[in-house]
């Protein structure tokens, strides 16, 4: 037993004194140091008995980043979940990480017995039972909005503003297909997720295209445990709206980190996609090899499980490609929960990856591997496919213009603009809450020149100035509106 008092393990007879517990209700709380002791003395299990679980999140920040990993912390009762639940999965943390569970003891009396596992590599099926989670606590008790979706469990509009606050939970527990992103050795969250999310907050203001979506900071789940989602909507302001995608630990409060940044507005994209309703395969377009698709992949920095091997076929007509991308059958079931299943949407671009990587015309290309950035005027049409038709060209800003179909050639999504950029080992940490922002801002030494040379022109006046672009500008921004500069 470790003294909150002194931060160390208690002595004989410490804690029985009267003046023990007197001093214990004046003094500091010494929690750090009691975790540190316990460290010290070579715990390595540490079980929270509570109704929340608070201090597992504080205990966490006690420890150092190389002690984080080898620590685990369990609570045994987790709000809003029903407490059989959680005190089961607690037990489970725990005997997962090789402590001793009597599980004759635990099952006696149920009728339960033991059966053998395949004893070769678990490389053709999956024998993982399918997470469910705990049922929510009702959102109408607690004054909520139920949001009707897979990822996020309830809908807040605020009253000052008019802005809408969507919530969820993200697991790699909740939900095992996250598990199968894999991206530089971390369990990644895709940006088709920052998508479906950000296309679920439209659908709740009525706000049909996502203009625009940059990612800001790359996501990445950790094996145990899951992540607090906040997908905010801002006001209404001339037919559009901001949203933005934060997550943190759950368990912790720890800053909001900021994930991605953009605008949804009302008006609908183009709806029709371009050659996916015409003959099928493309007339004149030259097959490419799926085969070695996902070994090829691997080999540029891209991890996928089943979930996310989608691709089913591919072809080339100049500089067009076309695919045939589908769930898995274990995945399908759920597809009808989706807007447009973030496994399917994410596959829809694995083309491209396997065009890069064959066509010599990209010999020039290093080999990265390269994330989804930005992405620009994104409509759903059609929700739940679980199989689709994919035609992807250039866009007018050099990234990829993607047209997705159902298998009849009806139109399901299009994406006007998907740009991506490379991402690094450093970029994405080691656990979460330490990956690095893609953009940020960088303070440029002054070139030397005199204020003396500098001219101020009105802003409306710039396209008539005359003469050599300057080698610096400065803008002047006054009471201008951030969000446009």
């Amino acid at each position: 037993m470790v003294s909150n008092v002194t931060g160390r393990i208690a002595e004989a007879g410490e804690l029985t004194t009267r003046d023990y517990w007197v001093t214990h209700v004046r003094r500091a709380v010494r929690f750090a140091d009691g975790v540190r002791a316990l460290r010290a003395a070579g715990v390595d299990r540490c079980v929270e008995i509570g109704p929340e679980a608070v201090l597992t999140g504080m205990a966490r920040t006690c420890l150092d980043r190389a002690e984080d990993a080898t620590v685990l912390l369990v609570p045994t009762a987790r709000k809003g979940r029903d407490e059989s639940f959680a005190l089961l999965t607690a037990l489970a943390h725990l005997h997962t990480a090789g402590t001793a569970v009597d599980w004759s003891g635990f099952f006696d009396g149920t009728g339960a017995r033991a059966v053998d596992l395949p004893t070769y590599a678990f490389q053709r099926q999956r024998y993982w039972l399918a997470a469910t989670g705990a049922a929510p606590a009702a959102t109408e008790d607690v004054g909520l909005d139920a949001a009707d979706h897979p990822l996020l469990g309830a809908v807040v509009t605020l009253p000052d503003s008019g802005g809408v606050v969507l919530t969820g939970r993200l697991s790699v527990e909740a939900q095992p297909w996250l598990a199968d992103h894999v991206v530089l050795g971390r369990i990644l969250l895709p940006g088709a997720v920052l998508v479906e999310l950000a296309l679920a907050a439209g659908e709740a203001v009525d706000c049909a295209t996502l203009e625009e979506l940059t990612l800001a900071t790359p996501l990445v789940l950790s094996e145990r445990g899951g992540v607090q989602v906040r997908v905010i909507v801002g006001p209404r302001t001339a037919e559009r709206r901001t949203v933005t995608v934060y997550s943190r630990p759950e368990g912790t409060r720890q800053d909001w980190a900021t994930h991605a940044t953009g605008f949804l507005t009302e008006t609908v994209a183009e709806t029709a996609p371009a050659g996916l309703d015409e003959q099928w395969p493309p007339a004149g377009a030259e097959t490419l090899s799926v085969e070695a698709a996902y070994e090829v992949f691997r080999e540029r920095g891209y991890g996928y499980g089943p979930v996310f091997r989608g691709l089913r076929a591919a072809w080339r007509r100049g500089e067009e490609l076309f695919a045939e991308v589908a769930l898995p059958e274990e995945a399908s079931d759920e597809a009808g929960r989706f807007g447009l299943h973030p496994a399917l949407l994410d596959a829809t671009m694995h083309a491209a990856i396997l065009n890069d990587s064959t066509d010599p015309g990209h010999e020039d290309d290093d080999g990265g591997t390269v994330i989804p950035f930005a992405w620009n005027d994104v409509s759903l049409h059609a929700v739940g496919a679980a199989a689709v038709r994919v035609r992807i060209a250039t866009a007018e800003d050099g990234g990829m213009d993607i047209r997705v179909a159902d298998v009849t050639g009806a139109p399901v999504l299009t994406v006007g603009s998907m740009v991506g950029r490379p991402v690094s080992t450093e970029q994405l940490g080691a656990v979460p809450g330490e990956t690095g922002a893609l953009y940020g801002i960088t303070w440029v030494p002054d070139t030397g020149k005199g204020e003396a040379d500098a001219r101020w022109i009105p802003w409306n006046e710039v396209a008539d100035a005359v003469g050599a672009v300057p080698d610096v500008v400065v803008l002047d921004c006054g009471a201008a509106d951030a969000r446009r500069v």
